[in-house]
C-alpha cells in the first residue's frame, strides 16, 4: 500500500502545473552558435528543453534541414530562396558582418572605406585578408555580395547582369584564405592584414586576450549583410516546445546573457549592452532575390585567383596621333579601384604599326609592376602602316591559360596577312575584344570577335575608359 502511495505521489508530482516537461530537440546551426553552450545550458534548466546541436555553415546547411526538429542559421535568406524556409520562425538576436582589421594596417583603407575600397587595396596587393568560404558560410556569402553591391551601384538589390566577375576578381585577388573558421585561421597567421566575420566573433577575438593588439572594427560606409539568427521550427510536432524555447531567448534575462556572453546585438532594444556594442553599423544592403545572382557570385569566386591573362593590342601607327592616342592612354591611366589589374594576373602588352614593335608582359604582384605597365603604354615610337592580323597572331601564340586579348586599332590593316589568311588558322578559345575607333573595318573586327567568342566594342558609342572596364577579364 506505501509503494502504491509513493508512485502515485510521483505521478502527481510530474504532472504539477508550471513543471516543464523534458524535451529533447535535434537543432541544426551555424557553427558561430558553438558559443551559446552556456546560454542552452541555461535554457535547458529554465525550460526542459534540451537542444542538441550540429554545427554546418549556412549555405551549407540551407540545402537540407532534413532530420532536424529546429534550425538556427545566421540567416533563412538562402532557404528563402530554395522556396523552403519554414513557416514559423523568430529573430534572437542580430550580428553584422564586418571586417577586422590590424591597427597598422587600417590607414590602409581609408578613413571610412566602402566595399570598394576594400577591392581597391585588395586588387593591387595593399590589403590581404581572410573570409568564410563563401560555398558554406553565410559571412563569406555576405563579403561578395557586398563587394558586387557596391560595384553594381544601383542601390537595389542584385540582379544577375549586376554581377561583374572583373570587379570581384580584384576583390579576390587580396584573400589569403577562405576557410570554415577564419577567426582561428587569422590568429595563427602573421601575414594577413585583415579578417572578415560576424561582429559578434571579432568582438569575442578582441576580448580573448588572443591577439597583441585588438582588431579595428571597420563597418564599410555603403551598407553590411545583417545575420538575424532566426530561430525555425522545422517539425511542426514539436511547436509547444518551440514556443516554449522563443519565449525564454527573447526574455529580458535570456537576451542580456546572449548579449553578455557571445557579443551579438540583442533583438530587444532595452537589454543594456557593452559600448563596443552601439557603434552605428549603418545600413543593411539588399539580399538577392535571386538564387542565380547567388550562382554567378560562387562562379566567379571559383574562377579568381593566379593564372589569369589579359593581352593588349595596341595600335601605335601614326593614324593614332594626337587626341586617339591620348584616349588609349587615358584608358590605362583610369585602370585603378576596381578596374585595375590584380595581383597573380599576368598582362602583357603588344605595341604594333606595320610590325610588333614590342612585347611586354608582367606578373603583377606590387604597384611598381602596374607602373612599369603605364611606361609601355606612354611610349611615343609611332611608325607607319597598321599590320592588324600579324600582331593580333603574334598576340595570340603568347596566350597561357585562360587569357582575354583586347585590340585597339582606329586603322584599316594595310601589312601583312590579310583577315580571311589570319581565319583560316585555328585560333582556340581566347575570346578577342576589338575596340573600334577612327576609320578601323568594322565589318572585319566584328568577324574576328565573333570567331574567337568575343565581341566588338565601337570606342565612339562610350569612352574607352568605360570599354576596357566592361570587358576586362570576364567572358
Amino acid at each position: 500500500m506505501r509503494v502504491l502511495v509513493a508512485v502515485a505521489l510521483l505521478v502527481l508530482a510530474a504532472c504539477t502545473p508550471g513543471t516543464p516537461e523534458p524535451v529533447r530537440l535535434k537543432v541544426l546551426a551555424s557553427p558561430e552558435l558553438a558559443d551559446l553552450a552556456p546560454v542552452l545550458a541555461e535554457l535547458k534548466r529554465a525550460t526542459g528543453v534540451e537542444l542538441v546541436v550540429e554545427h554546418r555553415g549556412t549555405v551549407e546547411a540551407s540545402r537540407s534541414l532534413a532530420g532536424f526538429d529546429l534550425a538556427w542559421l545566421s540567416s533563412n535568406r538562402f532557404l528563402r530562396l530554395r522556396g523552403t524556409e519554414p513557416a514559423l520562425s523568430a529573430s534572437v538576436m542580430t550580428s553584422p558582418v564586418v571586417l577586422g582589421v590590424r591597427p597598422g594596417r587600417r590607414a590602409v583603407l581609408g578613413e571610412r572605406p566602402t566595399w570598394a575600397d576594400v577591392a581597391d587595396r585588395a586588387a593591387v596587393g595593399e590589403f590581404r585578408y581572410g573570409m568564410a568560404d563563401p560555398r558554406v558560410s553565410g559571412g563569406g556569402m555576405a563579403a561578395l555580395i557586398g563587394v558586387a553591391t557596391a560595384a553594381a551601384g544601383t542601390g537595389a538589390a542584385l540582379r544577375p547582369e549586376d554581377v561583374s566577375c572583373d570587379r570581384l576578381q580584384g576583390f579576390l585577388a587580396g584573400r589569403a584564405f577562405d576557410v570554415p573558421d577564419p577567426v582561428g585561421e587569422f590568429t595563427r597567421r602573421s601575414d594577413v592584414d585583415g579578417v572578415i566575420a560576424h561582429e559578434s566573433e571579432l568582438l569575442a577575438l578582441n576580448a580573448s586576450g588572443r591577439l597583441t593588439e585588438p582588431l579595428a572594427i571597420v563597418y564599410p560606409r555603403d551598407g553590411i549583410v545583417l545575420s538575424d539568427y532566426p530561430l525555425m521550427l522545422v517539425d511542426p510536432a514539436h511547436r509547444a516546445a518551440y514556443d516554449r524555447v522563443v519565449e525564454w531567448l527573447r526574455s529580458p534575462d535570456a537576451q542580456r546573457m546572449i548579449t553578455e556572453r557571445t557579443w551579438r546585438r540583442p533583438v530587444d532594444p532595452a537589454t543594456p549592452r557593452a559600448a563596443a556594442l552601439t557603434a552605428d553599423i549603418g545600413t543593411a544592403l539588399y539580399f538577392p532575390d535571386s538564387q542565380q545572382v547567388l550562382d554567378r557570385l560562387l562562379e566567379f569566386h571559383d574562377r579568381a585567383g593566379d593564372g589569369r591573362q589579359v593581352v593588349f593590342v595596341l595600335d601605335y601607327s601614326t593614324s593614332m596621333r594626337g587626341e586617339r592616342m591620348a584616349g588609349l592612354r587615358a584608358a590605362f591611366a583610369s585602370l585603378n579601384g576596381f578596374d585595375r589589374f590584380h595581383t597573380g594576373e599576368t598582362v602583357t602588352i603588344v605595341r604594333f604599326a606595320g610590325a610588333v614593335l614590342e612585347e611586354r608582359s608582367v606578373t603583377v604582384r606590387a604597384r611598381a609592376d602596374l607602373d612599369a605597365l603605364l611606361a609601355v603604354v606612354a611610349s611615343d615610337d609611332l611608325r607607319d602602316g597598321t599590320a592588324i592580323w600579324a600582331a593580333l597572331d603574334h598576340a595570340l601564340r603568347l596566350a597561357r591559360g585562360e587569357t582575354t586579348v583586347v585590340l585597339m586599332t582606329d586603322g584599316e590593316n594595310n601589312a601583312g596577312p590579310s583577315v580571311d589568311e589570319f581565319l583560316r588558322v585555328g585560333r582556340g578559345e581566347v575570346p578577342v575584344y576589338p575596340i573600334r575607333f577612327g576609320e578601323a573595318d568594322g565589318a572585319e573586327l566584328d568577324r574576328v570577335a565573333r570567331a574567337s567568342g568575343g565581341r566588338l566594342v565601337e570606342a565612339g558609342g562610350k569612352s574607352l575608359p568605360e570599354a576596357v572596364r566592361e570587358i576586362r577579364g570576364c567572358r
